[in-house]
């Protein structure tokens, strides 16, 4: 995937459409298994950003942790 303005968000949502598309059979055959394989891209940068964003988080935490410890 080289999208590099993908947000969360957006993935999210087009994740959400190939997931309603693929449930009420609106894909034909032929482009099925371009709509799954979108579709675990999607998943795989979604995993990521939230891995990042716990990641981040954690730090901001532990910072702040440190800051409230020394006073």
């Amino acid at each position: 995937m080289t999208e590099l303005n993908l947000t969360y968000e957006a993935a999210f949502e087009e994740l959400s459409q190939i997931a309603k598309e693929i449930e009420t059979e609106s894909v034909s055959v032929d482009v099925l298994a371009e709509k799954v394989k979108r579709a675990a891209e999607l998943v795989s940068f979604c995993q990521s950003k939230l891995k990042a964003t716990e990641t981040e988080v954690g730090k901001i935490i532990s910072q702040m942790e440190q800051k409230t410890g020394e006073g």
